[in-house]
């Protein structure tokens, strides 16, 4: 999977945004704690989500659990506005 190249990021002091340009389902500007700044950041390159947990497992001191359920509830939200590509496997 891999962020659409419909949304870019910005950084604006610490804080990312991610802007939606040419976007037919989603329109606007949203705004990312650091963990989905760092999932979204991952996924500028075509990953899946496991290398994400994996990442994050390596970057913060938090049980593996946790970073899961993050992970999931920060893609499922992402996929809710149209924002990730995935790749179809035939």
């Amino acid at each position: 999977m891999k962020l659409k190249d419909d949304f870019i990021t910005q950084y604006v002091d610490d804080t990312q945004f991610l802007v939606a340009v040419g976007n037919e389902k989603s329109n606007g500007m949203l705004r990312s704690n650091k963990t989905a700044a760092f999932i979204v950041d991952c996924l500028k390159e075509e990953t899946s989500e496991n290398e994400i947990i994996d990442k994050m497992c390596d970057k913060y001191d938090a049980s593996r659990g946790v970073i899961e359920a993050d992970v999931k509830e920060i893609l499922t939200k992402l996929k809710s506005i149209n924002a990730i590509e995935e790749k179809v496997d035939v």
